[in-house]
C-alpha cells in the first residue's frame, strides 16, 4: 500500500477565495472573529431554507437546512476543513493502493451516538451501504456507485473496492448525505435521530424549527461551543430580516443582497461575503421538447445576460458563470474555455437551426430556489425577447419548491452549493440517471470520460480530461448556469467565528454549530 493521505488530503487551487488568505470580506468582518473560544449560551439561526417534506432519511438531505442539520447531530469519515483540505473525523487516518483502487480507512476509537452506543466498523460499512442498496433514490448513490465491495479487517479498518482509481475518495465520503448512523438488521437507524455528532436533536418539526443540545460525551472537547441551538426554518426573506435586526436571532443566511448597505449601518451586525462554489442556474428538462434539442439549449444559452445578473441580482457579490458548474479558482478550471456572453443574433441562429423562428416557454422560479429568483427569471424574460425568445416567468410558492417544482416543472431556477471537487459535481448532477441530475441529460462521450478523469493519476492528464469534460457540459449540457454567487451571511457581533470561513458550503462550510461561539 503507497500511502495517499493521512488525515489531511491538500487540493492546490481549491476554492481560493477573491483574497489570497481565503477569506473574501466584502465588508468588514470586525466582531468577534479573534476571540478565544468559550462555551455556552443558547444559539438562535434563522435559514433561508427547509420545507415541510424535510426527513432524517440522509439519502433525502437537500438543502442548506438539512446539510446543517447532519453537520451538527452526525459523524462523517471525513471533513472539509476551512482551508479546503480534507482532514479526519470518524475515520483517523486512511491510505490507497498505488492505482487509488483500494482504501483503507482506520476508524477512530471512542466515538460514540447519542444513545451511549460505541460507533462501530458495521455502523460504517451500513451506512455507505443504505446509499448503495438496489434502487436507491439516495442523491449520493451516484457519488459512490464506484464501490465494488466493502470489507472489514479486525475491529478498526474499513476497506473500499472501487472499479477504478479515484484520488479523491477521501473527500467524496465527506459528503452531507453520507453520515455515520447506527446499523440494524435491515440497513440504517436514521429515523431516531440518534447521531453521533457534536449535538443531538430535542425536537424536529420540519419546515419549522430544530431544537439541539450540546453532545457532553462527543470525543471532541474542542468543538461545539453552544450549550443549546434553535435551528428556524425562515424562507421568507422579509422575515429573515426582520428577525435578525430585530434581535431574534442572532444570525442569518441567504442575505437580501441589495439590503446590506443598509444592514452594514447597524452596529451590532458583521456581514461575511464568501467567494466559492455556490451557482444558481436554470434548468432545462432535456427529455421533453424544446430542450430535446442542443440548439434550443445552446439559444437559450445566449439569450441570458449574465453580467447583468451579477450586477441587478448579486450586487456585485459574485461572478459569471459559463454553464459549468466549476468555480474559476477550483483545481482544473477551464481557463481556455470560450465564456458565453449576452448575444441575440447568435441565439437566433441556434433558434433557426432547430427550425424555430421563435420560442415559447415557462419559467419556474421562487426565492426559496435563490434570492432574487424571480426577479432574475424576469430579467432573463427581457433579455431574450430580443432573440426571438418568450419567456413566460411562473412564480412559484417557496413553500413545498424543492419538492413539488424543482425536477418536476420543465424549466426552474435552481441553486447549487457546488462541491469541493469536480469528480463530485458532475457525478451528482451530470451523470446519466443521477438522482439530482435535474437537466435530465444524457451523454454516453460524458460519462465514459468521467469515469477515466476519476481514475487517472497523472496530474497534467487529468487536467486535459476535466477541461474537455466541462466543454461538453457548456456546450450540450441542459442547465444555463449564469452565474456564481458569494456565500454572503449575517452575524450579531456576539458571535465569535474563526478567522478564515469556509467556502465548501454556505454560513463557513455548514459547520457553524461545530466551530462558532459566543464571545
Amino acid at each position: 500500500m503507497s500511502l495517499i493521505t493521512n488525515g489531511r488530503l491538500d487540493r492546490r487551487g481549491f476554492l481560493k477565495t477573491t483574497a489570497a488568505s481565503g477569506i473574501a470580506a466584502s465588508l468588514p468582518l470586525g466582531g468577534a472573529m479573534a476571540a478565544t473560544p468559550k462555551r455556552g449560551g443558547h444559539l438562535r439561526i434563522g435559514k433561508g431554507h427547509g420545507a415541510t417534506t424535510d426527513t432524517l432519511n440522509p439519502g433525502m438531505f437537500e438543502n442548506g437546512y438539512t446539510i446543517a442539520l447532519t453537520f451538527a447531530k452526525d459523524g462523517h469519515l471525513t471533513e472539509v476543513l476551512a482551508d479546503g483540505s480534507i482532514g479526519p473525523e470518524i475515520a483517523e487516518s486512511w491510505e490507497a493502493s498505488e492505482d487509488a483502487k483500494i482504501w483503507r480507512f482506520k476508524i477512530r476509537k471512542g466515538v460514540t451516538y447519542h444513545s451511549g452506543k460505541a460507533v462501530t466498523v458495521q455502523d460504517v460499512v451500513a451506512s455507505i451501504n443504505f446509499h448503495r442498496a438496489e434502487g436507491t433514490t439516495s442523491a449520493a448513490g451516484p457519488l459512490i456507485a464506484a464501490i465494488q465491495d466493502i470489507t472489514i479487517e479486525g475491529d478498526d479498518t474499513v476497506i473500499f473496492t472501487l472499479d477504478g482509481g479515484d484520488a479523491d475518495f477521501p473527500f467524496i465520503v465527506s459528503d452531507y448525505h453520507l453520515s455515520i448512523l447506527p446499523a440494524t438488521d435491515d440497513g440504517i437507524d436514521w429515523k431516531s435521530g440518534d447521531g453521533c455528532g457534536s449535538y443531538k436533536i430535542k425536537s424536529f418539526d420540519p419546515g419549522i424549527s430544530t431544537s439541539l443540545e450540546r453532545n457532553e460525551i462527543h470525543w471532541r472537547d474542542d468543538v461545539a461551543w453552544f450549550e443549546s441551538i434553535e435551528l428556524l426554518v425562515l424562507t421568507d426573506q422579509n422575515a429573515r430580516t426582520t428577525a435578525l435586526v430585530s434581535g431574534d436571532v442572532d444570525t442569518v443566511d441567504k442575505l437580501d443582497l441589495k439590503t446590506i448597505d443598509l444592514l452594514s449601518r447597524y452596529p451590532d451586525l458583521v456581514i461575511s461575503s464568501i467567494a466559492g462554489t455556490q451557482h444558481f442556474t436554470f434548468a432545462m428538462d432535456s427529455r421533453q421538447a424544446p430542450y430535446a434539442d442542443n440548439n434550443v439549449r445552446l439559444a437559450m444559452k445566449y439569450a441570458i445576460n449574465r453580467e447583468e445578473l451579477v450586477e441587478k441580482i448579486l450586487f456585485g457579490y459574485g461572478s459569471v458563470g459559463n454553464d459549468i458548474p466549476v468555480g474559476q479558482n477550483q483545481q482544473f478550471y477551464n481557463t481556455e474555455l470560450e465564456q458565453k456572453t449576452y448575444d441575440p443574433d447568435k441565439a437566433k441562429f441556434y433558434l433557426k437551426e432547430a427550425g424555430l423562428e421563435s420560442l415559447d416557454v415557462s419559467l419556474s422560479a421562487a426565492d426559496a430556489a435563490f434570492a432574487g429568483a424571480v426577479n432574475a427569471a424576469t430579467l432573463y424574460q427581457n433579455s431574450a425577447k430580443d432573440a426571438g425568445i418568450n419567456i413566460n416567468v411562473v412564480r412559484e410558492p417557496n413553500d413545498g419548491y424543492w419538492s413539488d417544482v424543482w425536477m418536476k416543472q420543465p424549466f426552474t431556477a435552481v441553486y447549487w452549493g457546488g462541491r469541493p471537487v469536480q469528480d463530485q459535481a458532475f457525478s451528482i448532477a451530470f451523470t446519466c440517471g443521477a438522482e439530482w441530475n435535474d437537466g435530465f441529460w444524457c451523454n454516453e462521450t460524458f460519462d465514459a470520460l468521467l469515469k477515466e478523469a476519476r481514475a487517472e493519476l497523472d496530474e497534467d492528464k487529468r487536467r486535459q480530461q476535466y477541461f474537455e469534460l466541462q466543454e461538453i457540459v457548456s456546450t450540450q449540457g441542459s442547465v444555463v448556469i449564469p452565474m456564481f454567487a458569494n456565500y454572503v451571511y449575517a452575524t450579531t457581533k456576539k458571535i465569535g467565528m474563526p478567522k478564515k470561513a469556509a467556502s465548501n458550503w454556505d454560513m463557513d462550510g455548514e459547520r457553524w454549530a461545530e466551530r462558532w461561539w459566543f464571545a
